[in-house]
């Protein structure tokens, strides 16, 4: 088959490598449609501490497609089943799995290599968080299951209320994605970027109530308390970039009793700093989230189908599997939210 194998920070090729034949329980996915993500951009820029375990490695996670074939002892899936698959699944018997946080799971083996034209699912993922698609839902909107999962996770741990004024810095997909699931929970959403691509976007996906070009405004700071309830901060704040320096501004627009959520990972090894004054005593809740669990897939899923969430807008193009460097450096230049990747084309 034809895939993308990642050797490194920007080095990816295109090459042809033998299909992974299914071992018990696993199941070989013709990839119909993928996505890029901005954890692939990140690792191919940079590597990436938990995503590539080994090199050269198969590269791309977001992804649906068509049961090629099956191994031994494969239940609820046929050759021929319509599915998204997500690219990890718990364990379920870790110290995480058993207090129910299963995104934190010892043993979460992360899959890679939707960059190709099959790809075989290991048996975990496949029992666990593997799903047969509703007829009329295409795949192209299918393969946007787990980036969606992910914002999904983090909006309802967040506790997002109707009427709230949320706030969220970064509107790349994750950060649009986060605004538009913020506007069905009921919040008021205004949101702050610099890109008149992904700009745009939070009008026409996102329907945020106020949008902010950061290009025009130096200082962010009135414009989200003017818009906050008696100008007293925002009731949410999330920041969606992975900087240190945005997860410390993030922290100045949130009310007291309000609360950060640092959903945008940094660079490993990034050090922040915070006025333990004003966290502590303006009893403020600061929180991350990080990856999805089975539940939030499935919502994902039920998200998109019953066409609640347009994720198809954020496609900017659509690119054959040679191109994926292509979308990477165009990615890095900043002019895409996502490529729609087809292996067949």
């Amino acid at each position: 088959m034809k895939a993308i194998r990642y050797y490194g920070p920007k080095n990816i090729k295109f090459e042809d490598v033998p299909i992974q034949e299914p071992k018990d329980g696993e199941v070989v996915v013709k990839v119909m449609s993928a996505l890029t993500c901005g954890t692939d951009v990140k690792t191919f820029r940079r590597g990436h501490p938990v995503l590539i375990k080994k090199i050269p490695s198969g590269f791309g996670h977001e992804f649906s497609g068509i049961v090629e074939k099956t191994g031994k002892g494969v239940k609820g899936f046929k050759v021929g089943d319509r599915v998204v698959a997500a690219n990890s699944a718990p364990c379920g018997e870790c110290f995480y799995c058993k207090h129910e946080q299963y995104n934190l799971c010892e043993n979460l083996d992360l899959l890679n290599g939707a960059y190709a034209q099959y790809i075989t699912v290991p048996a975990r993922i496949v029992q666990k968080n593997m799903l047969i698609l509703p007829d009329n839902l295409s795949f192209d909107k299918a393969a946007f299951c787990e980036p969606l999962a992910n914002v999904v996770h983090g909006a309802y741990r967040t506790e997002i209320k109707e009427g709230q004024s949320v706030g969220i810095i970064g509107i790349g997909p994750i950060g649009l994605m986060f605004a538009r699931i913020a506007k069905l929970m009921g919040a008021r959403v205004i949101v702050a970027g610099r890109n008149p691509i992904k700009l745009k976007m939070a009008e026409d996906f996102a329907h945020a109530d106020e949008i902010i070009d950061l290009k025009k405004y130096q200082n962010p700071q009135k414009i989200f308390k003017d818009f906050s309830d008696e100008g007293k901060g925002l009731d949410v704040a999330i920041e969606c970039v992975g900087l240190p320096e945005i997860w410390e501004q993030i922290f100045e627009y949130v009310r007291p009793g309000g609360t950060v959520h640092f959903f945008g990972g940094c660079k490993s090894g990034s050090k922040v700093s915070f006025d333990t004054t004003k966290m502590h005593y303006s009893d403020i809740k600061m929180m991350s989230v990080f990856h999805h669990t089975p539940q939030y897939f499935r919502k994902a899923l039920e998200y998109i189908a019953n066409g609640e969430i347009e994720v198809e807008k954020l496609i900017t193009e659509t690119l054959p599997l040679e191109k994926v460097e292509y979308a990477m450096e165009q990615h890095i230049a900043g002019n895409a939210i996502k490529f729609l990747i087809k292996p067949w084309l």
